[in-house]
């Protein structure tokens, strides 16, 4: 009769050795099992591209170690869900979360004007009309129509919507109607701002304006300075090439105009937000988180920022031919560009970040991008990275994209739209949609943005080739850090207004029954019941036109240095040129 099988051991037991005759099984099984995980981690490997190149030949192309799976060892993983992933270092594991950040929570965006903002029924006096003629592409126009409201209740006055460039390197013939929704943006900001669809007439006819230019970053004591006197002699004024033309750093009431503008008056056409709405929706379907990536690899991109990636005669014949087309450009250096951060990332350099990061495979990813230099070639490697690889032309129907096609302004808001109800956003450049998400992200909720750290970068994308998968991983977290989106990654009062919109985001305190601003400028405090405190005055007056007569007119030296800001161009604004526009829309677009 056998021995009864004996029940398990308590934790901290031994238990009894197996049978000799079971080793070699249990060996050979063992052998198979380590076999069988080296093959996988070999092949899931992702692909590094040539040093030389950057641009994924794959001549050059070679495999390093993954991480071991599941997590062991230190593997950054994510699943699909979001979940959180674990970096073990040195024996101690940290949780992060790829998809969100802990401590967004506690901040949430704070527009909403204090009691010493006066209404614009108080504030707005007759006969002064604002025209403002925006310039660039959509983000870079955007910032002109934030501001030209500014300006306007700095001077007390009437602005006219706006009127979009029609005449810039991108040729779009879109007016202000056919991208916003122009009743809702007249009627949001009436409390704020006094705004008409069309110039003013006298005797039946349009008045005609006087034409004017301010300089870049002109502050609010610029604009009464030098502004509002012409404005009281000839009641229209119209200021041409707008776009940052009023100064970075403002006074909190102003900023939070800004805010109520940029984040809340500012809405697409229907069209435009149902169709950008249904690619949302189709990206959730496939996938339950997704990033989105603003690629800008785009021929002239590359050609402007006269950085070069290693594509030999071919690419330096191809993009100095573009490059010819700009008198002004000069390109000292090519690589230095690069050394410098001022250059995008590969495709596939992207695709080895996030990766790094820990982002796995299976992560499905919208791509905002024009024309790529070098097609499908270029975005192999990213694809071989990321095959879940979307753009709008792939999720639309020709049907539904074909009113857009035309009209770039009316493409990029496509794609603005996605990019902005992204899980996780990417920005590869530092222009003005970059930026505007950036900023637009922090004030709804400090969703995931990253921000390539590409002076950091550029070395360790140089010497991968010479580290493991793991050692280069972790360098890249290491990297990354403080480009990722977090609450506070921006010092208060740093960074461009845009992308970091301080005033206008608030921390929530002592048991989310205080709520004050992280700005260091902003003076104002909100208690539980919704009551504002202002501390402070506006540092700008309410003129009347018998008291700016006899205003300070005294130039800033900074300003004056500038010379003459009256301009006597004639009215055709396709021929302002100062330096070179249509290279600052590229690249700032």
């Amino acid at each position: 009769m056998g021995q009864p099988r004996r029940r398990g051991y308590p934790y901290g037991h031994h238990h009894r050795c197996p049978r000799r005759i079971a080793l070699p099984a249990a060996a050979l099984a063992l052998l198979f099992f380590a076999v069988s995980l080296l093959s996988v981690s070999l092949l899931s490997t992702p692909p590094l591209a040539d040093p030389r190149t950057g641009l994924g030949t794959s001549s050059s192309r070679r495999f390093l170690r993954r991480y071991p799976a599941n997590g062991s060892g230190g593997e950054l993983d994510v699943s699909e869900s979001g979940e959180a992933f674990i970096v073990q270092t040195h024996g101690m594991i940290e949780r992060d979360d790829l998809w969100h950040s802990k401590h967004a929570s506690n901040f949430y965006g704070c527009s909403n004007c204090s009691s010493k903002f006066l209404d614009s029924s108080v504030t707005t006096q007759p006969e002064r009309y604002l025209i403002v003629v925006t310039s660039g592409g959509l983000n870079q126009q955007r910032t002109g129509i934030i501001d030209a409201v500014v300006a306007a209740h700095i001077l007390n006055a009437t602005l006219v919507v706006p009127k979009l460039d029609q005449t810039s390197f991108w040729k779009d013939s879109s007016n202000f109607s056919e991208i916003f929704d122009m009743d809702w943006f007249i009627s949001f900001l009436a409390k704020d701002v006094k705004i008409i669809k069309e110039p003013p007439e006298k005797g039946g006819k349009a008045m005609k304006p006087y034409k004017m230019r301010v300089p870049r970053k002109c502050t609010p004591r610029c604009y009464l300075n030098r502004v509002l006197p012409a404005l009281l002699k000839k009641h229209v004024i119209r200021m041409t090439k707008y776009d940052y033309r009023l100064s970075n750093k403002l006074d909190t009431e102003l900023q939070k105009l800004r805010c109520r503008v940029n984040y809340h008056a500012l809405k697409f056409t229907d069209s435009i937000q149902e169709l950008g709405e249904k690619l949302i929706q189709r990206m959730r379907e496939r996938s339950r988180y997704f990033i989105a990536l603003h690629l800008r690899f785009e021929p002239d991109m590359l050609a402007f920022s006269g950085c070069y990636y290693g594509g030999g005669e071919k690419e330096r014949r191809e993009l100095a031919a573009i490059r010819r087309r700009w008198r002004t450009l000069h390109i000292r250096d090519p690589e230095k560009g690069r050394r410098q951060g001022r250059c995008p990332l590969t495709p596939e350099e992207v695709g080895l970040m996030l990766r790094a990061l820990g982002y796995r495979s299976d992560v499905h990813i919208y791509v905002a991008s024009g024309e790529i230099y070098g097609g499908e070639d270029t975005l192999a490697p990213l694809k071989a990275l990321f095959p879940n690889f979307h753009t709008k032309e792939t999720l639309t129907s020709q049907e539904e994209l074909a009113p857009f096609l035309k009209f770039s302004s009316r493409m990029a808001a496509i794609d603005f739209i996605v990019c902005d109800e992204s899980d996780a956003f990417v920005a590869n450049n530092i222009g003005n949609m970059a930026k505007i998400l950036a900023g637009r992200r922090r004030y709804f909720g400090h969703k995931r943005t990253i921000r390539p750290n590409a002076k950091q970068l550029y070395p360790l994308f140089m010497k991968r080739e010479n580290m493991s998968w793991d050692a280069f991983s972790a360098q890249m977290r290491t990297v990354q850090k403080g480009y990722m989106g977090e609450p506070m990654e921006i010092t208060p009062g740093r960074g461009e207004f845009h992308a970091n919109p301080a005033a206008c985001i608030c921390e929530k305190t002592g048991g989310n029954t205080v709520v004050k601003s992280i700005s260091r400028s902003n003076q104002e405090l909100v208690n539980d019941t919704g009551t504002k405190k202002a501390v402070g005055r506006p540092p700008y007056p309410v003129y009347t036109d018998e008291e700016a007569d006899g205003s300070d007119t005294e130039d800033d030296p900074e300003n004056t240095a500038r010379g003459e800001m009256i301009d006597v161009e004639p009215d055709d604004d396709s021929v302002v040129r100062q330096e070179d526009p249509e290279l600052e829309e590229i690249l700032s677009d």
